[in-house]
């Protein structure tokens, strides 16, 4: 597994919880370290073993500390790199759930070792979607979840979410859009600003 996948993981749970939380979760994984770094490989098994710790520690259900997790990736402002990529993926909140399907390739141009899992979007009756996570690791629906609720206010969209379970190997993800342009969504520019 990619560094920067536990390395998001360790800071959701430092930033969130606390950094002795971390190290307590850390210690619950049978780690023998308690720092990822975000350029090297892991074994695979060290992320669903930091989310399983993170549950019995924060004595939460993992679902929810994925879909938590998916919040922050999106909204932290430590992560707004992350956030700044899924809105290259269009204007409006459709826009952005029919750009899904490409994610994996657009996260690959800026970090070309990162493999995310595949998503396909697919629509149903007007506003009805389902969105297909085939998950690498069991819960990914849940962190799309946290993603797709940030992405829907950020875009001003309401949009109804709900993990529908698992079907042939992959998650299921429905989305129930009420209205595109329900609310005013944040403020964003296509190019960054420097200093």
């Amino acid at each position: 597994m990619h560094g920067l996948v536990n390395r998001s993981i360790q800071v959701f749970i430092s930033d969130t919880y606390g950094v002795s939380t971390w190290q307590d979760v850390a210690l619950h994984a049978g780690l023998d370290f308690t720092e990822f770094e975000g350029m090297l490989r892991y074994k695979q098994a060290y992320t669903p073993q930091i989310l399983d710790a993170a549950a019995a520690v924060l004595n939460r259900p993992r679902a929810e500390i994925m879909e938590d997790f998916g919040t922050f990736l999106v909204s932290h402002p430590g992560f707004e790199a992350v956030r700044r990529l899924l809105r290259f993926g269009g204007e409006d909140f459709v826009d952005f759930l029919q750009s899904l399907d490409d994610l994996d390739d657009r996260v690959r141009l800026a970090v070309s070792d990162l493999h995310l899992p595949k998503l396909r979007l697919r629509s149903h009756a007007e506003g009805q979607f389902s969105l297909i996570c085939d998950a690498q690791i069991a819960g990914f629906g849940h962190v799309m979840m946290g993603v797709l609720r940030t992405m829907a206010d950020d875009y001003g969209a309401l949009a109804l979410l709900d993990h529908s379970g698992t079907a042939d190997g992959a998650e299921i993800v429905s989305i129930a859009l009420v209205e595109n342009d329900f609310a005013e969504g944040r403020s964003f520019e296509l190019g960054a600003r420097v200093g």
